[in-house]
């Protein structure tokens, strides 16, 4: 039997209620770590399709992750990444990251963004075997965000 191969979508202002349930499966896990929701449970993704790139992977058809991109002058940020944890430890997330950077360079940017809660371990190392560095530290709601990015080539 064969892996059936990931699609990447553009996700719609109609998507709002699969991206808010895939944001929600996927960030649930650190609720009790940072003793809150973490912000992209908290966003209205009806408006966020409206406003930024949003896209939708699908495995089997079914909604399986998201990556939420903020174009700006000199950057691309990543707002979210996410994958259901039904989905996870498959690549995905690597596969999003990698969709992230080829947007950035269509837009003739070469420069990635993100940032994460300190506590979010996992995130951080993954984006560190991909390519990211740690540029700064902020103190937020009493713990802090990792600042991180990447210089993309050519």
């Amino acid at each position: 039997m064969t892996t059936p191969s990931p699609h990447l979508r553009r996700a719609m202002p109609d998507d709002a209620d699969i991206l808010a349930a895939l944001t929600n499966a996927a960030y649930e896990k650190y609720v009790p770590i940072l003793g809150r929701k973490p912000q992209p449970m908290l966003a209205d993704y009806r408006q966020m399709a409206a406003d930024y790139s949003i896209w939708l992977l699908e495995v089997d058809a079914q909604p399986a992750g998201l990556l939420v991109l903020i174009f700006q002058v000199d950057h691309v940020l990543i707002y979210s990444v996410a994958v259901h944890p039904d989905y996870q430890k498959r690549g995905l997330g690597k596969v999003l990251l990698a969709w992230a950077e080829t947007q950035a360079r269509e837009a003739h940017l070469h420069l990635m963004r993100l940032y994460t809660n300190e506590k979010m371990v996992e995130n951080i190392a993954l984006y560190e075997r991909v390519g990211y560095e740690m540029t700064e530290r902020e103190a937020y709601l009493g713990g802090a965000l990792v600042h991180m990015a990447k210089r993309l080539s050519g």
